[in-house]
């Protein structure tokens, strides 16, 4: 009896110390569970695409308790204005509508996420004293008598992610790239599909929404290539980052001033391999997840390391949302075509708080010298506006998928530097002297600066603020240490000896990595369990005792 309600506690209660995550065992139990009952469901495609719904909702609720409302306003709102979007007889019409489905949910993301910093920064703007209240809280204490805290606003796992879904699902009707879904638990079901809701890859309406349609199909291809997804992704994340994080990266990144320049470098460097790791670890595994359950998602990832341009790495580097902010806000803005209004007011907005913010009369100053020149040389100058649109939409997007990140001015810091290395690779691409790729070396130095740059940059992405990011720069700048290279390096040689193994495998040729992956596809039956075996036992080697939660679980 015990056992049993053990079973029944574990199915129906949420704990938020063991959610419902890719890395607790109790998860497989769970999948396992969702394939019988699929298996027994799937040629009634209604009841199919319903089921998965439910299941999916059921795993939200595990993993973040009842923030699964959210995801249900989410879905009936969203499901409705599509429905207006498509019925509106004139563009203006539609307009609207979408315009309401973008509003709806950027309040909901900004309430939840955004709502500290929005607060902030208006405090120290107009010298008041408001605090956060979280109405969501008191609302659910009074119907369900949870006991939430009212004075603060939790992250909902996943909001950025199925928010920006649900918005691409409106555009994608008002452009006439797909039709209203016919029934509430299809949309749902785009919506919150379990392996990909809370960290993604986005997926978006006009590619995911057709198979919706379409019978279940799993040929032996595609389940070896399942099966070589799930435990590649358990490998990056166990195996690798989780490894190296515990053991080294957290321990210097929690307080860098007690370690040296040389070993702060080392921890960035380790780092760029440890969110890489964990992220696509993640994305792999909900790809194989997705594909045993007959669905195709995007590719998130493409050896982005491997880039020898900024440019480059944001073609390979979370694919999912670069090709959604290129397509749905930089596109929209002019792209690389012309300015907008939005495009304007934004930019004086972000100069406005940035002026107001760093309490320096030079800065503002500076920013109205910069805003005067570039707009005599828009007025006189055509190409010149041209290019000075362009980049302010580039620079614009970065930024703003920086916010999107996290909300904090590191966070904002950290896309715009990214923008400026788009922006300084679009002036100085055709006189490198490495853009010549015919030698293999030259290729080799454009992946050396672009590593380098961005490890550099994600100081600020990692930092926990902006005092933790500063006193590592400041050890790296004036307390290297070369001296103690040595005994770091024999100390955490482990740590090190993985970080060079996981970077050599990262930068294999492509056609290396297909061939592996075939392999493991064409092996039978018996030789995929002994593999699977294999894996488990080296995860179960090297697993640290507490559970390490996905990075981007954070956005």
């Amino acid at each position: 009896m015990e056992v049993v309600n053990y079973i029944l506690g574990k199915l129906f209660t949420h704990s938020g110390e063991s959610p419902l995550i890719f890395t607790q065992v109790y998860f497989w139990y769970f999948y396992a569970a969702v394939l019988f009952f699929f298996a027994l469901l799937y040629p009634r495609m209604r009841l199919r695409n319903a089921y998965l719904f439910f299941i999916s909702l059921y795993f939200y609720y595990q993993t973040s308790g009842f923030f699964f409302l959210i995801l249900i306003f989410s879905t009936l709102v969203d499901f409705f204005i599509g429905k207006q979007i498509f019925r509106a007889k004139t563009d203006v019409g539609k307009k609207w509508w979408v315009a309401f489905s973008i509003t709806v949910n950027l309040l909901v993301l900004g309430y939840f996420k955004y709502a500290y910093f929005f607060t902030e920064n208006f405090n120290a703007l107009f010298s008041t004293n408001i605090e956060v209240y979280n109405h969501f809280a008191l609302w659910s204490n009074g119907f369900f008598g949870s006991e939430f805290r009212v004075d603060r606003i939790l992250l909902p796992v996943g909001i950025s992610f199925f928010t920006f879904q649900t918005i691409s699902y409106s555009i994608d009707i008002y452009r006439g790239l797909i039709k209203p879904v016919r029934s509430i638990f299809d949309f749902g079901f785009y919506v919150s599909f379990f392996p990909q809701l809370v960290a993604g890859p986005i997926v978006r309406a006009s590619d995911f929404i057709p198979q919706l349609y379409k019978p279940y199909q799993l040929n032996k291809l595609d389940f070896g290539m399942a099966l070589f997804w799930i435990l590649n992704g358990l490998l990056k994340k166990m195996v690798l980052a989780d490894y190296i994080a515990v053991n080294f990266i957290d321990r210097v990144f929690a307080n860098p001033l007690s370690y040296s320049g040389f070993e702060n470098v080392l921890a960035l460097y380790g780092y760029s391999l440890q969110v890489y790791a964990d992220f696509s670890g993640y994305t792999d595994i909900a790809i194989g997840l997705a594909l045993l359950l007959g669905f195709h998602l995007p590719l998130n990832f493409n050896s982005p390391y491997k880039a020898n341009n900024v440019g480059g790495f944001w073609k390979r580097w979370h694919i999912s949302l670069s090709s959604w902010l290129k397509d749905y806000l930089y596109i929209p803005m002019g792209g690389n075509r012309k300015g907008s209004l939005f495009s304007y007011i934004m930019v004086g907005v972000i100069v406005f708080f940035i002026s107001i913010l760093s309490g320096a009369l030079w800065v503002p100053m500076l920013a109205i010298g910069v805003i005067i020149i570039f707009t005599i040389l828009a007025l006189n100058f055509p190409k010149a506006k041209k290019q000075i649109d362009t980049n302010i939409n580039l620079m614009l997007t970065m930024t703003i998928g920086g916010l999107w990140h996290g909300a904090s001015w590191s966070m904002v810091i950290w896309g715009a530097l990214n923008g400026i290395g788009l922006v300084i690779y679009k002036w100085v691409k055709n006189i490198l002297p490495w853009r010549n790729k015919e030698k293999w070396y030259n290729h080799a130095i454009g992946v050396f600066i672009t590593l380098n740059f961005i490890t550099f940059t994600r100081v600020w992405f990692r930092g926990e603020n902006w005092e933790k990011s500063n006193f590592m720069l400041n050890q790296i700048a004036y307390k290297f240490q070369w001296e103690n290279a040595w005994a770091v390096m024999t100390e955490f040689s482990n740590v090190f000896l993985l970080m060079l193994a996981g970077y050599i495998i990262h930068w294999l040729p492509a056609t290396w990595k297909i061939q592996y992956r075939h392999t493991f596809v064409r092996l039978p039956l018996p030789g995929k369990i002994v593999v699977g075996f294999v894996v488990f036992l080296v995860i179960y080697q090297v697993m640290s005792a507490e559970l390490q939660p996905f990075i981007y679980f954070a956005f």
